[in-house]
């Protein structure tokens, strides 16, 4: 018998003898969603990516943008975004999780392996994303049972459709049974943009964040997964092997293109700065979910979950809010859409608003980039309409 075919019979009994072994669920009905087959039109995204479904696969989740990605290697060796999956609901705040019972979903780089495959879960499938990981509990985090899984239903967890649950995990579950030992999970609050990082440089994770950027980094670059390590609080990333504090790094041949992304992207953050991009907060009442599942469509799904129990906290959702910060973190009044109109001066000489900029407000450039903060620029004046006409030009005779 092929390896790949000896690890899928391998892999699959031991599934069924999992699925014997739960209370709430029968057999039968555990063994045909741990069953599923995978879709057709995914078997085609691998295809078009030049993948198959014994491939290994890498999972990337985004909490902020309510998404997961699902990377598969191609026939080259690297890989490539077979699909994007919008995430159902998602609680806790953005941040790393700490403790049992703070409802946060994990940051940071996770592994998992063929025995934290749940075919018995009471939300429908799901699978434990490895957290609290080595570093974590070198930090004395505790909490436990973090999961991906169906139901639309979170306290910690990325809750899927049961539909979305039942692909991915007959994706994961080809790629086991083919030989891949582990699956590497990576979880950011949001995607490790330019953009983001500007909004979120007044945050006190933001330290945490632009480590979890670096592997975030190498992954981008290479296409291949980063082997992880950690140092202390920090998650350390090596070429083939993950060095450790005290350790050097193999010879990283990436080095230099990994270190021309990182410049250039703080390069677009001071930039960013420097044009104005104000500073955010987000709160969240407890966590989010994707925008497609606000169209009628996808809220009568979420009815239908919330009628059997299993929706959690809809009313949280109307609580997210996103506040612009001034330089010293206080929120910022709303924008008004409405246009300012110049009153009539009695002044011999209108007195024109000025608008000052300051590209560095907030002291980010000093604090991450070492580069001293600019002064501020005074931009044209801007000219009232009173001023264009002269009061003595006669005007032209009303139209009958």
């Amino acid at each position: 018998m092929a390896k790949p075919a000896l690890y899928r019979v391998l892999f699959l009994t031991v599934l069924l003898a999992l699925a014997g072994c739960g209370t709430s669920q029968n057999r039968a009905s555990v063994s045909a969603r741990a069953g599923t087959p995978i879709p057709k039109a995914t078997l085609a995204a691998m295809d078009d990516i030049d993948s198959n479904r014994d491939a290994p696969i890498l999972i990337r989740a985004y909490k902020k943008e309510s998404e997961i990605e699902v990377w598969k290697q191609t026939s080259k060796g690297r890989y490539a975004l077979m699909k994007t999956y919008p995430v159902c609901r998602w609680s806790g705040q953005l941040g790393p999780k700490t403790r049992e019972g703070d409802r946060q979903v994990p940051e940071g780089f996770y592994t998992v392996t063929p025995a934290q495959m749940n075919p018995n879960s009471s939300l429908w499938l799901a699978f434990n994303v490895g957290y609290p990981n080595p570093m974590e509990r070198s930090l004395g985090r505790n909490g436990g049972d973090i999961m991906v899984h169906g139901t639309c239903s979170s306290r910690g967890c990325f809750a899927m459709t049961n539909e979305q649950i039942e692909e991915i995990y007959a994706v994961m579950r080809e790629s086991f049974a083919a030989g891949q030992k582990s699956i590497q999970f990576q979880s950011y609050p949001f995607r490790m943009t330019a953009e983001n990082l500007a909004k979120f440089r007044n945050d006190p994770n933001l330290p945490f964040w632009k480590n979890l950027k670096e592997g975030s980094d190498r992954f981008e670059v290479t296409k291949t997964e980063p082997a992880v390590g950690y140092c202390g609080s920090r998650y350390t990333f090596g070429a083939s092997d993950a060095p450790g504090c005290g350790q050097t790094a193999a010879a990283d041949g990436a080095a230099t293109e990994i270190a021309a992304k990182a410049a250039g992207d703080e390069a677009k953050v001071a930039a960013l700065i420097a044009g104005g991009a104000a500073p955010i907060r987000m709160s969240y009442a407890d966590g989010d979910q994707h925008p497609s599942f606000r169209t009628p469509e996808k809220r009568k799904l979420l009815e239908k979950y919330a009628a059997s129990g299993e929706f959690s906290r809809p009313e949280a959702l109307s609580s997210v809010e996103e506040t612009e910060l001034d330089h010293a973190g206080n929120p910022l009044p709303r924008r008004s859409p409405s246009i300012t109109a110049f009153a009539p001066s009695s002044a011999a000489t209108p007195v024109a608003p000025v608008v000052t900029a300051r590209a560095d407000q907030d002291g980010f450039f000093k604090k991450w980039f070492g580069a001293a903060e600019t002064e501020p620029v005074e931009l044209m004046p801007l000219t009232p309409p009173s001023t264009l006409v002269s009061p003595n030009v006669p005007l032209p005779p009303r139209r009958g």
